[in-house]
């Protein structure tokens, strides 16, 4: 006679799943509520070219808060991804001035390999030196930053220094939908696939839940987590170089300030910033969502400043519910066990 042992799920893995579809669906609500509203007031909001420069103003910020993602899932943190979007958008720029002809994917590569390179160096200061990643990426933020406006010397690029080829990248759509945004979408789907199907990406949770038991359950922490600061540099010099085509004018000042947004909308996509908990996908909504404000408090006539406001009262909202709900959960699953004893 065959005894079968069934094996069940961990609780707290379940609740955790469960919190964050009610969290991502949340999102979609507010994001549905936020275009209703604005739409009333200016029935042009959904107009297809209005649709259009929405998808096309999150496409960057959705490819680097997918990045982030992997990186905040591992209790960390990084602060120079828009310093790394300037200063590979004004190299990509710099690259066609001296080879006109180049081919737009090798640019393509040659912007994410750069970003890769910014990535392994501030990978290899957190996972090696043991130095702290707000410490090390903010030190990065303003040594990249500095690269660059020494590089661009007061300069700009302009669109008509860069091929058509290239600034079509920017403009193009396929089926009324941007090529950039399509671009952020497989670059979603893939973060998601990583995270879920693969065993080195189960393995950012675990090293964010817990450093310490993963490393003793075997786990590779610091090959991991340089890994993930690696794919999240590739994914900001993605970023820059389709930043690069879609704005044409490129300056030292390109992606100054994209770093805070970027967190934000991690945190605000239910991405723990204690990290161990969130999806890419939850991310993603969370940097549609801030796009969507933007836009909507432009056409609701309210001042621009109060944007800031709003993302601030997200963050907070978004900490204080990951708090509250970890407490509930973790009442759960005692009340669970009392109940079993």
């Amino acid at each position: 006679m065959t005894t079968r042992t069934e094996i069940r799920p961990d609780p707290r893995a379940v609740a955790s799943s469960r919190l964050l579809r009610v969290r991502e669906a949340g999102l979609v609500l507010a994001l549905l509520v936020l275009i209703a509203v604005t739409a009333v007031d200016n029935p042009r909001f959904l107009d297809a070219q209005s649709l259009r420069d929405l998808l096309l103003g999150a496409a960057v910020l959705v490819i680097l808060a997918v990045g982030q993602t992997l990186v905040i899932i591992t209790k960390n943190v990084d602060l120079s991804v828009g310093s790394v979007v300037g200063l590979v958008s004004f190299g990509v720029g710099k690259l066609f001035l001296a080879a006109p002809g180049l081919p737009v994917f090798v640019a393509v590569l040659a912007g994410v390999a750069a970003g890769a390179v910014c990535g392994f160096l501030n990978g290899a200061l957190v996972a090696a030196a043991k130095v702290p990643a707000l410490v090390v990426t903010l030190g990065t933020l303003y040594m990249f930053r500095g690269f660059d406006y020494t590089w661009a010397g007061g300069g700009q690029i302009n669109a008509t220094d860069l091929p058509g080829s290239f600034l079509r990248l920017g403009t193009a759509t396929v089926l009324g939908v941007p090529v950039l945004a399509l671009v952020a979408l497989v670059v979603v789907a893939a973060g998601a696939w990583l995270l879920r199907s693969y065993r080195s990406g189960r393995e950012l949770y675990a090293i964010g839940s817990n450093s310490e038991a993963a490393r003793l359950s075997g786990v590779q922490v610091g090959r991991r987590v340089l890994t993930a600061f690696i794919l999240n540099g590739a994914l900001a010099g993605l970023a820059g170089v389709l930043y690069a085509a879609r704005f044409g004018t490129i300056d030292a000042t390109a992606g100054s300030g994209l770093e805070l947004t970027v967190v934000a909308s991690a945190v605000i996509g239910g991405v723990a910033i204690f990290g161990g908990s969130g999806t890419v996908w939850g991310a993603a909504l969370g940097a549609l969502l801030l796009t969507v404000i933007g836009s909507a408090l432009a056409v609701l006539r309210i001042d621009p400043f109060w944007q800031q406001a709003v993302v601030g009262v997200l963050i907070l909202t978004a900490i204080g519910l990951d708090r509250l709900l970890a407490v509930r959960v973790v009442a759960r699953l005692r009340g669970g066990a009392t109940r079993g004893a």
